[in-house]
């Protein structure tokens, strides 16, 4: 529900009407606008309370109107929140009318040299965050699964020498805090999408978190799970597309839902990104749905780089090579310029 403010409305009206929410248990938000002033109320309402309390709230004076908001998800509805999103983290926007953001780097943090040397590399070519996991969840319990806190220290070392953010998966509730002393962005992975307690431990931290779709969940679900996290307090949520469940796994290793993008963005307000790397699982269907990517509307693309893709310790076959990530980046701004964003 959402309680629309006449463009007179005083401050003491408002008040009133954030008093009356609180009254019955509920949570108001407070959502300044341009003209109007809305007071939000995210939390459940019993069903016996919605038509009592909707003619209470509409015979406050400063009232314009009531409205309902249809969507499962509240907060992270456009319903509740028309403006688009803008996360800011230093100087880096992501959303809106930002300019397109290019989060790159391996699968894995492996070791020193490799880190550095793809940070660099990505760094040069125009990427302003770096993506690198230090605990990874694998299929088999026998794959690398990361160097975890070592890996790291080595990411808040390459950020703080080369000036690059950086972002990295959490797996549990218990490394929150941990994960989060060292990087700027904390990944919550599609395997994770629905994993509450980790939901509610990464909103309670309030750190900006990039929420990856699960590779069979519906749009309604990966938005209720972002709303898991705006619920517990964290704003700054950024919604990553990377494939669902293919039909056909012979030639790539998930279908990339393109059509996720202009779709959330018409559901919500949050910034919305794609990773083609895990899209397509095959580095050299990775530039094509980059491109796509940025023409379909996405505010950045995630994308795996590695020096040497063969010798990587996960996820080598869809890594660019340096050389092939810097050709892609030009290629990127020319389709970003060509649908009115730059990168």
């Amino acid at each position: 529900m959402m309680v629309l403010m006449s463009v007179d409305a005083t401050q003491q009206q408002i008040d009133d009407v954030i008093q009356l929410i609180k009254q019955h248990n509920l949570k108001p938000l407070h959502l300044p606008g341009d003209e109007h002033v809305a007071i939000g109320i995210a939390s459940a309402i019993p069903p016996e309370l919605r038509e009592p309390l909707t003619l209470a709230l509409q015979a406050l004076p400063g009232v314009d109107h009531v409205v309902q908001i249809s969507r499962p998800y509240k907060l992270a509805s456009r319903e509740f929140w028309r403006t688009d999103t803008v996360v800011q983290i230093g100087e880096v926007k992501i959303g809106g009318n930002a300019p397109c953001v290019i989060m790159a780097g391996p699968c894995s943090v492996e070791s020193r040299e490799q880190i550095f040397t793809t940070a660099q590399a990505v760094k040069a070519a125009g990427a302003k965050i770096l993506r690198g996991g230090a605990y990874k969840p694998r299929t088999s319990p026998y794959s690398f699964q990361g160097l975890g806190l070592e890996g790291l220290k080595l990411l808040k070392e390459v950020s703080d020498q080369l000036g690059i953010l950086t972002v990295s998966e959490v797996m549990s509730p218990e490394d929150v805090e941990k994960v989060a002393e060292h990087v700027d962005i904390l990944q919550i992975g599609a395997r994770n999408m629905q994993n509450y307690a980790l939901l509610v431990a990464v909103g309670r931290s309030g750190r900006p978190t990039l929420l990856k779709r699960g590779i069979a969940a519906t749009i309604d679900e990966f938005l209720l799970a972002a709303e898991y996290l705006l619920h517990h307090g964290t704003k700054d949520v950024i919604l990553c597309e990377r494939g669902i469940h293919p039909l056909d796994r012979t030639y790539t290793r998930y279908t990339l839902d393109l059509n996720a993008v202009p779709v959330i963005k018409h559901l919500s307000h949050l910034p919305v990104i794609v990773d083609p790397s895990h899209g397509t699982g095959a580095a050299r269907y990775v530039p094509a749905m980059a491109r796509a990517a940025i023409a379909a509307g996405a505010d950045g693309l995630l994308i795996e780089v590695h020096p040497d893709p063969k010798a990587a310790l996960s996820d080598g076959a869809q890594s660019l090579t340096p050389e092939q990530f810097s050709a892609l980046m030009k290629e990127l701004e020319r389709v970003a310029m060509a649908v009115g964003r730059c990168l």
